[in-house]
């Protein structure tokens, strides 16, 4: 599959994603339109990101890392709903994973 498709498909489910975080978490709306998008961009995110590795490098971590990373994001809702965090703190929170998860993407550090 042609790499920029890939790409492209990736971003959008990662703008899908914190569009469906925010609806959720700032306003507070419990709307299941809001989750569908959640699940629905995790869920994307996560296929095109193993059709352009094709095969997960077993020696490498990285990667591993970045399956917490999106495990906490698709667990972020939850914390903010069962008020385990403060919403706000939650965005922060998922937004510096979200960066975390791009920087281990780009550079592949170990």
């Amino acid at each position: 599959m042609d790499p920029y498709l890939l790409k492209t498909l990736h971003l959008a489910g990662a703008f899908g994603l914190f569009a469906s975080l925010g609806a959720s978490l700032l306003a507070g709306s419990g709307k299941k339109s809001a989750s569908m998008l959640h699940g629905i961009s995790l869920l994307l995110i996560l296929l095109v990101g193993f059709a352009m590795l094709k095969k997960p490098p077993m020696d490498q971590s990285w990667w591993m890392i970045k399956l917490g990373l999106w495990l906490f994001i698709g667990l972020a809702p939850v914390l903010a709903k069962r008020k385990v965090l403060p919403a706000p703190v939650v965005l922060v929170f998922t937004i510096t994973a979200a960066a975390t998860a791009a920087w281990l993407g780009l550079s592949k550090p170990f």
